[in-house]
């Protein structure tokens, strides 16, 4: 399994995301060892799996051992979750942050920090998602 991360900057939603997160990626996906994606996502309605030919030069990906994240986990949290609505003020929470937590709707990267057992998932950009995913791997590879 891994974890692929959008860094397309071309539409406006894009653009503004990388501006105000200061960071790269704007999306986040779940790649299932079978290669079925799955998010949640604004433009599918929400939480769900799709197939998704990935474009090396718009993704960046990071491969999420086994020994850390189970994949038959994150497979079931998508299961039972799919359908569940897309959490659009979650995305507005990062700007006004009195906004409270949705617990019934998700947006990409928490629905995939979750399903990874991510705990507060809710409080995480696709940006900071990389940022610790990647550190969990590296302090794991230093145990």
């Amino acid at each position: 399994m891994k974890a692929a991360f959008y860094k397309g900057n071309y539409r406006l939603f894009n653009k503004l995301t990388t501006w105000w997160d200061n960071g790269k990626y704007t999306h986040m996906e779940l790649v299932f060892s079978d290669q079925v994606a799955a998010s949640s996502s604004f433009m599918d309605g929400g939480v769900r799996f799709k197939s998704i030919k990935f474009d090396d030069s718009r993704w960046d990906f990071i491969e999420l051992p086994g020994t850390l994240f189970s994949e038959r986990d994150a497979r079931v949290w998508f299961d039972v979750n799919k359908g569940r609505k897309y959490d659009f003020s979650g995305l507005i929470r990062f700007v006004a942050d009195a906004l409270p937590e949705n617990r019934t709707k998700f947006f990409c990267s928490e629905a995939c920090l979750s399903a990874l057992n991510i705990k507060e998932a809710w409080r995480f950009t696709p940006n900071s998602a990389y940022i610790l995913l990647n550190s969990i791997i590296e302090a794991a590879a230093n145990v």
